[in-house]
């Protein structure tokens, strides 16, 4: 499998602080990837930073093969203020073709065409018209999830996607993104609180907590002692 994207030592801060230094990992064509750390370790830094919403204070962040920072699905954490939201299903499953829309104010056949796939694909097909604030949590993250994938079908970003969700929807959700990573080869970065669900999906593991602690195959980081011991604790909140 080509390498996707390479962080070659690099740190990232803001306002003069540096939050998170000596990163240095690589990410192959269908990786599943699970960044692990307490709070405040610098998760969500390194998110923005693989964005491109936070550039490296020093080191690079490359990008390869058949990847574009421009083609990263995005999956946020969910809000309070995203759960409300008024619009119809299709809108936002559809919003993730603006990327690569530039100043055309319509969809395209195809782009419909791909957004209805997406939803199928997800086990959402029917949804299309509801309004998006009146469906499940679990409903909710599947739109997010189609909408990301309309963006881009090569890597996507989860961050915490299980957030709020109740055991059934959380396992299922856990499901689909690795389905996606096994059947569709998409590679996948997720940020995640959850110890037990990243050594059961991930195929590599980046345990950070203000440097990089922890960086390579799933099954080296659970005989690694970082890994024994966030293990024990049974991982920490987000």
């Amino acid at each position: 499998m080509g390498m996707q994207l390479q962080c070659k030592d690099v740190s990232l801060g803001y306002d003069g602080k540096t939050v998170l230094q000596g990163l240095n990992f690589m990410i192959s064509a269908g990786d599943y990837l699970c960044i692990l750390g307490e709070n405040g370790s610098g998760k969500s830094t390194l998110m923005k930073a693989l964005l491109g919403l936070h550039p490296p204070v020093r080191g690079e962040i490359q990008f390869c093969g058949d990847v574009s920072q421009k083609e990263i699905g995005y999956l946020p954490q969910q809000t309070i203020v995203q759960r409300d939201f008024p619009a119809s299903v299709q809108e936002i499953v559809l919003s993730g073709c603006l990327s690569r829309m530039g100043f055309r104010p319509f969809y395209t056949k195809q782009e419909r065409e791909l957004a209805g796939e997406m939803m199928k694909k997800l086990g959402i097909p029917d949804l299309g018209k509801r309004c998006y604030r009146e469906l499940s949590g679990g409903q909710q993250q599947r739109v997010l999830l189609a909408r990301a994938l309309c963006s881009a079908q090569k890597m996507l970003l989860l961050d915490e996607p299980v957030t709020g969700l109740d055991a059934k929807a959380t396992h299922e959700m856990y499901e689909l993104i690795a389905e996606l990573n096994r059947e569709d080869a998409i590679t996948i970065l997720m940020i995640s609180h959850d110890i037990q669900a990243s050594v059961k999906y991930a195929s590599h593991i980046l345990h950070i907590g203000g440097r990089q602690l922890f960086y390579g195959e799933k099954s080296k980081y659970l005989e690694s002692k970082v890994g024994q011991a966030f293990l024990a604790m049974g991982g920490t909140s987000s």
